[in-house]
């Protein structure tokens, strides 16, 4: 893990562990609970959140939702991926695909992270949504398949398809990746 998400994870923690207790009006005459032994000091705070609260940075794989209109699911994860900072591409593959299984686990393994600190992929299987997948516009001859979808969620003209089998799997596919989010 990266001094950085060490650094962001402990901060989080030191907000989970501490109460935060609204400022009294200094109007209001309240009288003083008694302090016992076992109470925790209070702390007052204030915090303002001025744009997107990304909680964390690096590859987030999110698995299509069922549903007949493969466009208006990607329409909403790419919203919600906008609204986080983040770029969303769709990413077809098939559990039986050799590159897309080592592509898969180098992205869960964090891998990808650096190369990738704000992508969210969207995934599908071509097995099981190859159907609604063509009527908005993912259509491919190769898999793993990566497209960078259009604003209304249908495949849009940047996409790239295919990889080599074995350990340069991921070689392949990260500098391709990489071209077709600077698009």
């Amino acid at each position: 893990m990266t001094k950085l998400r060490l650094l962001f994870f402990s901060s989080l923690l030191g907000i989970a562990c501490t109460r935060v207790e609204p400022t009294p009006d200094p109007a209001e005459k309240r009288p003083s609970p008694a302090p016992t032994p076992s109470a925790a000091p209070t702390v007052t705070a204030t915090t303002t959140v001025t744009g997107p609260l990304v909680l964390a940075q690096g590859v987030r794989i999110v698995k299509a939702g069922p549903g007949d209109d493969a466009a208006k699911v990607i329409k909403a994860e790419r919203d919600r991926a906008k609204a986080d900072g983040r770029d969303l591409v769709v990413y077809i593959g098939a559990k039986w695909c050799e590159p897309c299984q080592r592509f898969h686990e180098a992205a869960n393994r964090g891998e990808l992270d650096a190369d990738f600190p704000m992508l969210t992929l969207m995934e599908f299987d071509v097995d099981v949504d190859r159907e609604r997948l063509l009527t908005a516009n993912y259509e491919s001859k190769l898999i793993p398949f990566f497209v960078l979808p259009e604003e209304d969620g249908r495949g849009s003209s940047k996409r790239f398809e295919g990889s080599v089998k074995g350990d340069k799997a991921v070689a392949n596919i990260t500098p391709r990746l990489r071209a077709l989010l600077a698009k």
